[in-house]
């Protein structure tokens, strides 16, 4: 908001809050799928569970996730909007956002049956199946209201975001985990062991159903106080559709929620592929889990303060710090995502042994595992330069030029999965995801070239290549200590395993550290001063 209170915080203060926040998140959700194992394991109601919430769970991530499009159109409108504007623009989306949402919900349950047969085909065929199918309809239907709440959610976000407010949506997710917690404590304490297996899994099954959506509630009800106290709306409706911002959000909101859309389809197209190859879709999974994570938690810690700082920057008299506001992002990836990728393909092998190789988890698996994960590393960077850009156009109040290359991707995706599979099996699938995600990138940047009056490629393309050198350094000296700690301890046994995870890891992160040192540029000074301002305390 051009002319609110600015909090002074730099970017790498925000990104410190960032980090913390999605850290204690990722924390609980770890212990609410440990939890969701500990009382169901793989039975009916965690199966049942997992089916009634693809759609509901698809619609939260992406209409109320940080970063996704309602987050990314709100901060951009209202980051260059004046204070008095902003509250009657909020209802008014909101207003608008709900009607819509609220069609959408009753759409859900209604014709829930059929939407799980959908998700769902291979139901009903058994009797086990059967009772699955049952229990996720009515789980569906609880959870449907969680359209509604997705939208509320990440307008809410946006919003505080816009107006200097980092902490409350990066530690949300929290509270959710933190329902179904409670939930599953509540289930333990008042079954017996008098319930019948068909009883169990019922009532389990709806207890994760009501808690899920009491964790969707939460996560909008935390945020309303802040809101309130900074001047963001009040929870009356409004249908000033004439309001100065509401068409610009809703330009970019349209396009962006079509464009993320548009990466599930691109899931689908993967798992189509990889039913054909035998343990292709678990590999697959497995892998994911291990780069999402610090995926996720370094995303939120460069996007989520990057797209405010690049909406207020976003004319053409600003056109210079703009630019140096995309270098930081793209600089920050490479930073975080180059050194971590070539540690990931080091360390690959051993990574997954620790985490997975259990019971029937072999070696052999682990071997399956590892082809997977070396793949996704490759990419790391790339997968995330790509939102970086994304993020540009938002902050540029456009939406269509993603969309629209992402309409395009998820044919080149397909084109990719069929050549590739054949050469790589699973991990080509992966490959193809790297692939259209360096295109994806590229394609942006030069149309924003052309948008912004030329890019400092000479300028932006040294840093990075010194960064590249430094990163594939730092991976082949990580790879040689893991080496020579295999040769003096052998490989086999837990305790190992973790020494050479980090004595290696160590090593290799000391050696780009030292190298980034040497490159002298602004952006490794502000992270290394920030590092020691957080940890010298």
């Amino acid at each position: 908001m051009s002319n609110a209170k600015k909090t002074g915080r730099s970017l790498a203060g925000i990104a410190g809050i960032v980090a913390v926040a999605t850290l204690l998140s990722k924390v609980f959700g770890l212990f609410r799928q440990q939890a969701i194992a500990a009382a169901f394991g793989v039975g009916v109601a965690a199966d049942a569970y997992n089916y009634a919430y693809v759609i509901p769970g698809f619609l939260l991530i992406l209409l109320g996730g940080i970063n996704g499009p309602f987050h990314s159109a709100i901060v951009s409108v209202l980051s260059k909007r004046k204070q008095e504007e902003v509250a009657p623009l909020i209802e008014t989306i909101t207003t608008l956002v709900v009607s819509v949402l609220l069609v959408v919900t009753v759409l859900l349950i209604l014709f829930a049956e059929p939407l799980i047969d959908i998700v769902a085909p291979g139901l009903g065929q058994t009797p086990v199946g059967q009772e699955t199918r049952a229990i996720a309809i009515q789980q569906f239907r609880i959870m449907a209201p969680m359209a509604v709440l997705a939208g509320l959610i990440g307008i809410g976000f946006g919003a505080l975001n816009a107006a200097d407010h980092y902490w409350l949506p990066s530690v949300s997710p929290l509270f959710s985990s933190l329902t179904v917690l409670i939930g599953l404590g509540i289930l333990a304490a008042q079954l017996g062991p008098q319930m019948t297996a068909p009883e169990y899994a019922l009532i389990g099954g709806m207890v994760l159903a009501w808690s899920t959506l009491a964790g969707a509630v939460l996560q909008w009800l935390v945020q309303l106080p802040a809101q309130w106290r900074a001047g963001l709306g009040r929870l009356r409706p409004r249908f000033n559709i004439h309001q100065p911002g509401v068409r610009e959000v809703m330009r970019i909101m349209g396009p962006a929620t079509l464009s993320s859309g548009m990466l599930q389809i691109n899931v689908y197209t993967d798992l189509f592929f990889a039913s054909f190859i035998p343990q292709a879709a678990a590999a697959l999974g497995y892998a994911n889990l291990l780069v999402q994570t610090p995926l996720g938690i370094i995303s939120n810690v460069i996007l989520v303060p990057l797209l405010p700082l690049l909406s207020r920057l976003a004319t053409p008299d600003n056109w210079t710090d703009f630019k140096l506001r995309i270098r930081q992002g793209l600089l920050l990836t490479a930073l975080t995502m180059l050194p971590l990728s070539a540690l990931f393909i080091a360390l690959a092998f051993p990574i997954v042994r620790v985490v997975y190789e259990r019971f029937a988890f072999d070696q052999e698996a682990s071997l399956i595992v590892t082809q997977v994960l070396i793949a996704y590393a490759i990419g790391m960077f790339f997968y995330l330069g790509r939102d970086v850009m994304v993020r540009v156009f938002y902050a540029l109040g456009d939406g269509d030029t993603p969309f629209r290359i992402s309409v395009v991707n998820i044919f080149l995706n397909a084109l990719l999965d069929f050549l590739l599979i054949k050469a790589f099996g699973a991990a080509g699938l992966v490959l193809a995801t790297v692939g259209v995600n360096i295109i994806s990138m590229g394609w942006l940047m030069l149309v924003l070239d052309r948008k912004i009056n030329g890019l400092p490629w000479r300028e932006w393309a040294g840093p990075l290549v010194q960064l590249t050198l430094s990163s594939v350094i730092a991976g082949l000296v990580c790879w040689a200590t893991r080496w020579g700690l295999e040769v003096w301890l052998g490989t086999e046994g837990l305790l190992v395993q973790l020494i050479q995870l980090s004595v290696a890891g160590a090593v290799g992160l000391g050696v780009f550290a030292v190298l980034a040192a040497r490159t002298d540029l602004p952006e490794v000074d502000q992270l290394v001063a920030r590092l020691r301002q957080r940890f010298g305390r």
